[in-house]
């Protein structure tokens, strides 16, 4: 009886964290896009017409918010080029309510294993009526400083 009773308090945890690894795929999808120079698999990982945003100080010290398209973000992830880009993620925050998730998680951008910048990627999804999440709004922060990425992702790039 008791096991029973363990299972049924533990099946939930279960299914929102298996729910959690359904939202994470497309935006797992969409780095493994950037890793390899594929513009087709990273663009799988979106719905049409998402938004883009980059929230920055700017070369004055003031806050700044610029728009981006995602065909040039998808130009310059399928264009040849001989460096790898590696985002970084870790301790990801996935929140669900029915068919809208939102995921804020750190990352650190990486031209081969050289440093780029860091900072924070939020992206709001939507699951369609196939199940599938897909992204439809993405914005990150951008900083050159003030970044700790663990070391046990930087070791990888070694």
């Amino acid at each position: 009886m008791l096991k029973l009773l363990f299972v049924i308090l533990l099946s939930p945890v279960f299914l929102f964290a298996q729910e959690d690894k359904k939202v994470m795929e497309p935006i797992n999808r969409l780095f493994e896009g950037m890793k390899k120079g594929d513009s087709a698999l990273a663009h799988s990982a979106f719905r049409p017409n998402p938004s883009f945003y980059t929230v920055f100080v700017d070369k004055t010290g003031q806050p700044a918010m610029k728009a981006n398209a995602l065909g040039d973000f998808l130009k310059a992830i399928g264009t040849p080029h001989k460096d790898v880009w590696n985002e970084l993620i870790w301790s990801p925050k996935v929140e669900i309510d029915g068919n809208l998730a939102q995921v804020w998680v750190p990352y650190g951008f990486y031209v081969n294993a050289t440093f780029s910048h860091c900072g924070v990627d939020v992206f709001n999804l939507f699951k369609d009526g196939t199940g599938q999440w897909k992204i439809f709004h993405l914005a990150d922060t951008r900083q050159k400083e003030a970044c700790s990425v663990p070391k046990e992702l930087t070791d990888k790039l070694k």
